[in-house]
């Protein structure tokens, strides 16, 4: 099956340079540019593409708002958008995955990280450079938005023990291997009790599901070092 993408960068040689490298490669296909984020919202609804590349500096509306409106919209809950950025900080990397992103990538990648990361984005897994340690998105994703509600998340109780579990493990940063180890259980095992929490929860994928186990307190950080 065909990886369709949408290049989103508000830098014209850089899209050429991305189109290059991703269609020379025959499971992956290029299926529009957009230069800001209004052309990639407007574009994904036209195209409907598997993965949107999206960079976050950009005129007009930026690409946290961009990932923002195309998460949102339940026509594209197929879309995964993955971050591709220079601006590789904790506020990002936090603002991103609360905005609905996939993952999260620094321009500096190699050409080879960078299409494992489309892979790895469309098979429905989460992708966070090194750069996004475990530290920082605990920090970020645990500090509530303006607005945001306090009341504990209902839907957690759709989930049976095991889910929880399977679920508190995978927000800790564990693979679906090291999960299966930890708990004596197949890899198999571990990847289906994650897909029934996504759906239960209405995740779109598991960097959704990170985000819902610390927003929820189903996993909290550990506590800061004092100063």
């Amino acid at each position: 099956m065909t990886i369709r993408i949408l290049l989103t960068d508000d830098q014209t040689l850089l899209r050429a340079t991305f189109r290059m490298l991703i269609d020379a490669n025959p499971d992956m296909e290029v299926v529009g540019e957009a230069a800001d984020g209004a052309q990639a919202v407007a574009l994904a609804r036209t195209h409907r593409p598997d993965i949107v590349l999206m960079d976050i500096r950009m005129p007009h509306v930026d690409g946290l708002a961009a990932t923002t409106m195309i998460c949102a919209e339940p026509d594209l809950a197929a879309t995964r958008v993955l971050i591709l950025t220079t601006f590789e900080t904790d506020e990002y990397v936090a603002q991103a995955l609360r905005a609905g992103a996939s993952g999260f990538l620094g321009k500096d990648v190699s050409a080879e990280a960078l299409l494992d990361g489309i892979r790895t984005i469309a098979a429905g897994d989460a992708l966070l450079s090194p750069a996004a340690t475990r530290s920082l998105i605990t920090r970020f994703l645990t500090t509530p938005e303006p607005g945001a509600p306090t009341a504990p998340d209902e839907r957690l109780a759709a989930l049976t023990p095991r889910e929880r579990e399977v679920m508190t493990l995978a927000a800790e940063g564990r693979s679906n291997d090291e999960i299966a180890e930890f708990l004596v259980l197949s890899t198999l095992t571990v990847r289906t009790h994650i897909q029934r929490a996504m759906t239960k929860l209405q995740a779109r994928d598991r960097a959704q599901l990170v985000v819902i186990a610390y927003q929820s307190g189903l996993v909290r950080p550990p506590p800061r070092p004092a100063p």
